[in-house]
């Protein structure tokens, strides 16, 4: 580990190619971060103080940290059984530990789309090492026999009477039927700390009762929900795969599709023309394993759709996020690296690195009053932005599979402006 820089000292990293996180080239520079920001970026050498910690970048790529918009912390930390069994102290628990990994990996920054974890941000933000930034939606928000109604078929739903699931009592799902409902739901997720809230508006792979071609929530439903969000001034994601899911929660002014792999082409030119976010995932078969046969079927039908996705997406200018949406095999979590340097399959390397950095960052910033993080710029190197920086061994711009490795590639990472990894002698 490098040494503590956060008691005041500068960090001057020296010798470096700099991919910024917006240009499709790297230049050579050196960056001066100063406490929480960069506070220069400079071609020309920037004078070190005699207490400043100097690294020298030997000629290695600096990048951003990078980002993932679509996690579930809670469930890529912990299995079905887990969540079942297992006090929220424990669930908790195992999620801080993971979340160090997430960190390891490069993610310095990540949007949680279900799962209890604005307290867990809290802690990280006071100990900046122990994992990413998070942007929390608290409980993802389902109706009744929807993706996120994790309760047993012999259970009477809440709104007629019974007691809540397991899911809606450690916070990963909340059940919600109405708009007044929904309205309570919505903010009850603020209240606890939500940055945007986070929707169910059809069918998944995950869950037991609702097929892929299902649409969930009425146009009310949903207009009551983006209403309570934006009062809040935030936004509203809605985890959906079908065009009429798709088509009724952007008519319902929601801001942010979540997957999408059974849209089609008409559909997917309509998020480009309403300036809507299409946040998804390069997904394969053996990214998730069910043993129940109908999600297995379901989840081949929805990675079929991920090559068309991506190439109309991008025949049509659609604003693209990436994220992995891994949950329930928490000794599968590395696949979050791999998922990411698969975007090369659909996209030069420049533009993924641009995504999974300033490109995730651009859809951070719609929760506005409600992000926690907008004090400065993330996913940038440029003066005034988050210090949050990897060097990596070789230029991840001709090989993206380097960080695919960040075990063996990701020679420094510093969060926050503190070092959490650095396998280089320091100069100064």
């Amino acid at each position: 580990m490098g040494a503590d820089t956060s008691v005041g000292r500068r960090l001057l990293i020296e010798n470096v190619r700099i991919f910024d996180g917006v240009s499709e080239h790297l230049s050579d520079g050196h960056v001066l971060i100063e406490g929480r920001t960069i506070a220069a970026v400079e071609s020309s050498p920037i004078s070190a103080g005699d207490d400043d910690v100097v690294i020298d970048g030997a000629g290695r790529t600096l990048m951003p940290g990078m980002t993932d918009a679509h996690v579930h912390l809670v469930g890529m930390a912990n299995t079905v059984i887990d969540l079942v069994m297992g006090s929220q102290t424990q669930l908790a628990a195992a999620t801080l530990a993971k979340a160090k990994d997430t960190l390891l990996r490069g993610f310095t920054t990540v949007r949680d789309m279900a799962g209890d974890t604005a307290g867990i941000r809290k802690v990280i933000d006071a100990q900046p090492e122990l994992g990413p930034r998070i942007y929390p939606s608290q409980a993802a928000i389902s109706q009744t026999g929807g993706h996120g109604d994790f309760s047993f078929v012999y259970e009477r739903p809440t709104a007629l009477g019974g007691n809540e699931s397991r899911a809606e009592q450690i916070g990963f799902m909340r059940v919600a039927d109405g708009p007044e409902r929904v309205l309570a739901a919505v903010r009850e997720q603020l209240k606890l700390g939500a940055a945007q809230i986070k929707l169910m508006v059809g069918g998944g792979a995950a869950s037991l009762y609702d097929p892929l071609y299902t649409v969930q929530f009425t146009a009310a439903e949903l207009r009551a929900a983006v209403q309570a969000a934006e009062d809040y001034g935030t936004y509203v994601a809605t985890h959906v795969y079908n065009v009429t899911g798709i088509r009724r929660a952007v008519e319902a002014g929601v801001k942010s599709i979540e997957h999408g792999h059974l849209a089609d082409e008409a559909t997917i030119a309509m998020l480009a023309e309403r300036g809507v976010w299409l946040s998804t995932q390069p997904f394969a078969e053996h990214d998730h394993g069910f043993l129940n046969p109908d999600s297995a079927a379901k989840n081949k039908e929805i990675c079929a759709g991920t090559d068309q996705l991506y190439r109309w997406a991008t025949k049509h200018g659609v604003k693209v996020a990436w994220g992995t949406d891994l949950l329930f095999e928490p000794d599968r979590d590395a696949l979050q690296s791999d998922m990411m340097t698969r975007l090369g399959e659909y996209m030069t390397n420049a533009q993924a690195l641009k995504m999974v950095t300033s490109g995730n960052a651009e859809l951070f910033r719609l929760a506005g009053e409600r992000d926690p993080y907008r004090a400065a710029r993330l996913g940038e190197i440029r003066c005034g932005a988050w210090a949050d920086v990897l060097l990596v061994n070789g230029d991840p711009l001709a090989d993206l599979g380097l960080l695919g490795k960040p075990e063996d590639n990701l020679c420094l990472i510093v969060k926050d402006g503190v070092i959490v990894k650095n396998n280089l002698e320091r100069a100064a």
